[in-house]
């Protein structure tokens, strides 16, 4: 039995800010209904439901307008649910990112496109998913359909993807601040690690940036590493919710999306910039016009 995790707020604050007209959401879950997508068995965690209207009313109060929505880990390679709240959300706004493995053909990767995939993610903390042996060869098929590599890593691990991760065909992005740990600082091998990779040019990272506090609520603890990813690659950094914030149980308090969209404005504290991360970076990196 996988331990189940708690349940997202029915409602965020609303924040002290807007989001800019055509703000993007780059990572979230829809779970569920389970009934009609049942969780895989190989999964480490049980979440509840966590579907497209409850989203929809959360990105609403922040003044999302475009959504990114990632393969959980609990489903496995199973993306049906994920592809399908594409047509909830609308196709024109929203992207998948998908979990596959090398055994899949290249006609179902070319239908997933048409459905609006444009990525593929590696999960090394979850697990459940794509092993990392796959990465180059997955690479080269995705290549020409135009899709990128999302990693979730923890930042150690970082430290020895980073020379595979820089020779790929594709761009890469990294979750989470490249799990790296606030309390490991700027200055540690691993935010050395990220850093570097993105002034390669060759990658990516989403600031959602609560699962990489060290203090915990309300994680002002990670704005050192978040003013110095904006700094070095203001035109590759985007963000994220990560909403329904899976992985979280018992007391952990359960992360506000208002409040972390505050964080976000705290970080990049000028109009332009934050339009920059809300809008034109995902606009360029997922294809929205």
């Amino acid at each position: 039995m996988t331990r189940p995790c708690l349940p997202p707020r029915d409602l965020p604050s609303t924040p002290g800010w807007r989001a800019p007209p055509g703000s993007t959401d780059c990572h979230f879950h829809i779970n569920g209904p389970y009934d009609r997508y049942p969780l895989d068995a190989g999964r480490s965690y049980t979440p509840p439901e966590a579907l497209v209207p409850q989203y929809r009313r959360m990105a609403e109060i922040l003044g999302l307008d475009r959504h990114v929505v990632v393969q959980p880990s609990v489903f496995g390679t199973d993306n049906r649910c994920t592809l399908d709240s594409l047509d909830l959300l609308g196709r024109a706004d929203s992207r998948a990112i998908v979990v596959i493995d090398e055994g899949i053909d290249d006609a179902a990767l070319r239908d997933m496109a048409g459905r609006g995939a444009v990525g593929v993610r590696f999960n090394a903390v979850s697990g459940n998913g794509t092993p990392l042996a796959q990465l180059d060869a997955l690479a080269r098929r995705l290549a020409p359909l135009g899709w990128h590599i999302q990693i979730y890593a923890r930042g150690e691990q970082l430290i020895g993807l980073a020379p595979a991760l820089q020779r790929l065909p594709v761009p890469v992005v990294l979750d989470h601040m490249g799990g790296v740990q606030s309390s490991r600082g700027v200055a540690s091998p691993e935010f050395r690690a990220l850093l570097g990779l993105l002034e390669s040019g060759r990658a990516w990272v989403k600031l959602s940036g609560y699962r990489s506090s060290s203090q915990g609520h309300p994680y002002t603890d990670v704005a050192p590493m978040a003013r110095a990813l904006l700094a070095a690659a203001p035109e590759r950094c985007v963000w994220g919710t990560d909403w329904p914030h899976p992985n979280l149980y018992g007391d952990t308090p359960m992360p506000d999306d208002g409040e972390l969209l505050d964080r976000l404005g705290e970080w990049a504290p000028t109009e332009a910039l934050r339009r920059q991360v809300l809008v034109e970076n995902p606009a360029r990196l997922y294809g929205f016009a």
